[in-house]
C-alpha cells in the first residue's frame, strides 16, 4: 500500500511540475509575441522616417520566361515533328529623387521576346530564333510641390523599339501641367499642354497637340507579393482618321520566394493607331528578380 501511495505521489508531483512548466512556456510565448509586435511597430516607424529623408532611390526588377517543347513522330499533333522554343524577358528600372519641395521620377522598361519553330526534321536546316517583341519605354517626370500633394510638373516620355527599326515608329511626348499624389505610392499626372511627336517612315501620321494623363501605383498586397500598375494616355486635340490618340496599360506582379528571386507575371494592353488599328496585348510568366 505504501509503495502504491509513493508511486501515486511521484506521478502527481511530476504532472504538477510538467503542467507548471507548460504554463511558464505559454507565458513566455505571450511575452515574446508582445515584444515582436512592439518591434514590428518600431521597424515600421523607422522605415517611415527613412523614407521621409530627401535623396535618391534606385531599383531594378524583371521577369524571364522560357518555354521549350519537342515532338517526334507525335501523330496527334498538326505537325508530328516539331521543336519550339520561346524566350520572353522584361526588365524595368527606376531612379527617383525627392526632397521637401521637388521630385524627379525616372523610369526605363524593356520588353523583349524571341521564338524558334522547326517542323521539318528531314531537312538540314534548323529553326532560327525570330524576334516577336521589342519595346523600349523611357519617362522622366519633374515636379515642384506648391501645396500639399499637388505640384506643377513637366514630363518627357519616349516609346520605341530597341533592337529592330529603332524610332520607326517612335513616339515622343513632352508637356507641362500638374501632378497630384493623393495617397502614398499613387501618382496622377494631368498635363493639358502636351506636344506629341511621331517619328517614322509612314507619312500619314504627324505631330499633334493634346493632353497627357498618367496614373502610376505601387502596392505591397501582402508580405512578399508586390503589384505595380501604370496607365498612360495621350488625347489628341486634332480630330483626324487615323487618330493620334493612344493609351497603354501595363501591370507587374511579383512574388518574392527567396532573397529577391521569385515568380513574376506581367501583362499589358495598348491601343495606338500609329502602330496598329487593333488593341495590342502581351503577358509574360516566369522567374522574377527584384533588386
Amino acid at each position: 500500500m505504501k509503495k502504491q501511495l509513493t508511486i501515486l505521489t511521484i506521478m502527481l508531483t511530476y504532472c504538477g511540475i510538467n503542467g507548471q512548466t507548460i504554463e511558464e512556456y505559454r507565458t513566455m510565448k505571450k511575452e515574446k509575441e508582445k515584444e515582436m509586435k512592439a518591434l514590428k511597430g518600431e521597424i515600421s516607424m523607422l522605415k517611415t522616417k527613412i523614407d521621409s529623408f530627401p535623396g535618391w532611390e534606385f531599383g531594378t526588377y524583371g521577369t524571364l520566361g522560357y518555354n521549350l517543347s519537342h515532338f517526334n513522330n507525335w501523330q496527334k499533333g498538326a505537325n508530328p515533328n516539331a521543336i519550339s522554343a520561346a524566350i520572353r524577358a522584361s526588365v524595368n528600372g527606376f531612379a527617383n529623387y525627392r526632397d521637401s519641395k521637388t521630385f524627379w521620377r525616372n523610369a526605363v522598361s524593356t520588353n523583349l521576346g524571341w521564338l524558334k519553330l522547326d517542323t521539318d526534321k528531314h531537312d538540314s536546316e534548323s529553326g532560327k530564333f525570330e524576334q516577336v517583341a521589342d519595346v523600349l519605354h523611357l519617362s522622366s517626370l519633374f515636379g515642384y510641390t506648391f501645396v500639399d500633394n499637388l505640384a506643377v510638373s513637366t514630363l518627357a516620355e519616349f516609346n520605341t523599339s530597341v533592337l529592330s527599326d529603332f524610332n520607326n515608329p517612335g513616339i515622343l511626348d513632352f508637356g507641362v501641367g500638374s501632378t497630384w499624389k493623393p495617397v502614398k505610392n499613387l501618382v496622377l499626372v494631368m498635363h493639358p499642354l502636351n506636344y506629341h511627336w511621331v517619328f517614322g517612315e509612314d507619312p500619314q501620321f504627324s505631330d499633334a497637340l493634346g493632353a497627357k494623363i498618367v496614373a502610376d501605383y505601387t502596392s505591397q498586397i501582402v508580405s512578399g507579393l508586390g503589384w505595380k500598375t501604370n496607365l498612360t494616355t495621350f488625347i489628341s486635340y486634332k480630330s483626324r482618321d487615323p487618330s493620334l490618340t493612344e493609351w497603354t496599360w501595363a501591370n507587374s506582379l511579383s512574388l518574392n520566394v527567396w532573397k529577391g528571386v521569385g515568380i513574376g507575371f506581367e501583362f499589358g494592353l495598348r491601343k495606338a493607331e500609329v502602330e496598329d488599328h487593333e488593341v495590342q496585348s502581351f503577358w509574360v510568366l516566369g522567374l522574377s528578380y527584384n533588386f
